[in-house]
């Protein structure tokens, strides 16, 4: 009887050690599941705060490259149109000033000796009164004659190409008006400017075609010179900029490559 109930409770022992055993490890089992629980949420909360803060990130690139490239467009734009207006330019003035200037016979400057400046009979010419209305009036014509050293020829002079068309007889066309006195008045004060210069320096024809010469000449290096200056700064500020504009992309296309390759 002794040897069995020493069995029995030997029994009892070791199921209630081996329940306790048991009771921890599922205690450990849970606790650990627990901690992997928090592990996993904690995780999930980090890594969408960073997706989060990588979305706002990506969204700032987005719009920062979409204003770079709006920007970039417009510069572009505004080159072409300074290009262009510049083409345009070049074309009006190579039709009047540049035609005038290759057209002209007076390239050679010499020194004049002025000769006579007296005051003719007077010239004919019209003004406008209005629309379709055109009347009579008269100025004096002012008869200059120099001598050319270069040539040794007694040549009558002209204020510009302007003037010679408009009469080649005289000096100095004024603008046609009623006044008559104005008119006058202007061409003796030309005449009185003239006196006291007996040498001028004037343009005449080399290849003897042209027998008057001129004083100034209206389509001469320094006209052409300043008529296209300005076309000339749009053509290249246009140019450079269209040429910043790509080499800021081309130099943005390396720089992404080489952070690709760096990564």
């Amino acid at each position: 009887m002794q040897h069995r109930s020493f069995h029995q409770s030997f029994r009892t022992t070791s199921s209630v050690r081996r329940g306790g055993r048991e009771t921890s490890g599922k205690r450990l089992f849970v606790t650990g599941a627990k901690s992997a629980g928090w592990a996993a949420s904690g995780g999930g909360a980090t890594r969408s705060i960073y997706q989060k803060f990588r979305d706002v990130d990506l969204l700032d690139k987005k719009k920062t490259m979409t204003a770079m490239k709006a920007g970039e467009d417009r510069a572009i734009l505004l080159g072409l149109g300074m290009v262009i207006a510049s083409a345009m330019m070049y074309f009006v003035l190579g039709i009047t000033v540049l035609r005038s200037y290759a057209d002209s016979v007076w390239t050679e400057g010499s020194v004049c000796i002025v000769l006579n400046s007296t005051i003719t009979a007077d010239m004919n010419c019209s003004y406008s009164c209005g629309s379709d209305c055109w009347r009579g009036s008269k100025y004096p014509c002012l008869q200059v004659y120099v001598s050319v050293n270069t040539t040794g020829r007694v040549s009558r002079l002209s204020h510009n190409e302007e003037s010679w068309d408009a009469n080649f007889e005289c000096f100095y066309v004024p603008k046609c008006q009623k006044d008559t006195n104005a008119m006058h008045h202007i061409i003796v004060n030309i005449s009185e400017r003239l006196k006291p210069h007996h040498q001028v320096l004037c343009y005449y024809d080399p290849s003897d075609q042209q027998e008057s010469v001129l004083l100034t000449r209206q389509y001469g290096h320094s006209p052409v010179f300043h008529s296209l200056f300005w076309p000339s700064c749009m053509l290249t500020g246009g140019t450079a900029i269209i040429f910043m504009v790509k080499l800021t992309q081309y130099l943005s296309i390396m720089c992404e490559q080489v952070i690709k390759i760096e990564r």
